[in-house]
């Protein structure tokens, strides 16, 4: 039986991964997160592990003896970069050369699934959509910098140390569970508590003009352990849906689903300093490599996570 390694499982995606390693595929799974974090009623054994403690993460590599590995762990919020950049540096950056450097001191080579973001590309131009891995990054925020800097010393370390490291430019994901710091997740979670009265018929938005590329977290974590099997070590691959929508589309189609009489105002707050127009992956690359592609549509994604809001 394979063992399988997530970095940083404690978050949104992780739970996810785990449950699809070991229920789907059979993997034997262990799993990572910070002392203060939670995890309950996953198949998985954990342990408390910082990255920015490299000595720790090459403990716990020779312990375990892990087939394959996927960093999640990151600062992984837009808005949480503006606010607390060093903090984004720390985890992305020096975090993930941590877990590289530790890698170099073990006997076997490990599969390495590193993910990224496809914030990483930055300001686009019109002719450059559907955004393809070869584009020249110009990364418009603090964190897609911070995954960028990632993504290309990984790639050097997959060169220069003969690391089994696959690069993932994952595009926006969602699905039940996802913190409100995240907009699918804000919107349905306003329109819960106004359905049952907690907030006055009204909802807060910010920019609804970006177009953003959104896929089900169940098909990213199907692309990662795809990625780990068949990824070309050093090569990057985009993981998205392939199909950019409005920001104001999904508000739209979250709000037909509700029965109240709902409207909706700017708030200053959730505006971002800058903000890309469009961000839409080419997944072609990914498809050709791992016969990967989403199967889970937006509409039932949607319905799934205002159903998780409205039963909490």
């Amino acid at each position: 039986m394979k063992k399988a390694l997530v970095i940083g499982a404690a978050g949104f995606v992780g739970k996810y991964l785990i449950r699809h390693l070991h229920d789907d595929l059979g993997k034997e799974v262990y799993a990572t997160k910070l002392p203060h974090e939670e995890m309950e009623d996953v198949p998985a054994e954990i342990s408390d592990l910082d990255i920015l403690s490299k000595d720790s993460i090459t403990e716990l590599l020779f312990s375990i003896r892990p087939d394959e590995i996927y960093h999640l762990a990151a600062q992984s919020s837009v808005s949480v970069a503006w606010k607390n950049p060093q903090l984004t540096i720390d985890v992305n950056i020096k975090g993930a050369v941590n877990v590289m450097d530790a890698l170099r001191e073990l006997f076997y080579k490990p599969r390495v699934v590193i993910v990224g973001s496809g914030e990483e590309y930055g300001h686009i131009k019109s002719g450059d959509v559907p955004i393809a891995e070869d584009t020249l990054l110009s990364p418009g925020n603090i964190y897609a910098a911070t995954k960028a800097c990632q993504n290309m010393i990984a790639s050097i370390y997959a060169e220069a140390y003969d690391l089994e490291l696959v690069l993932v430019r994952a595009f926006n994901h969602i699905g039940p569970g996802q913190l409100p710091v995240f907009v699918a997740a804000d919107f349905c979670k306003q329109v819960a508590e106004i359905e049952k009265g907690l907030r006055e018929p009204v909802m807060y938005v910010g920019n609804l003009s970006a177009r953003r590329d959104f896929t089900d977290v169940r098909d990213v974590v199907r692309a990662y352990a795809l990625l780990a099997e068949m990824g070309e070590s050093g090569e990057t691959y985009n993981v998205g849906s392939g199909h950019a929508i409005e920001i104001r589309q999904m508000l739209d189609l979250i709000i037909s689903r509700s029965t109240a009489d709902i409207k909706v105002e700017t708030d200053p707050a959730k505006l971002r300093p800058v903000d890309v127009p469009v961000i839409e992956a080419d997944i072609s690359k990914i498809g050709r490599v791992c016969g990967w592609k989403p199967q889970i549509p937006l509409e039932q994604t949607i319905d799934e996570i205002l159903n998780e809001w409205r039963n909490r």
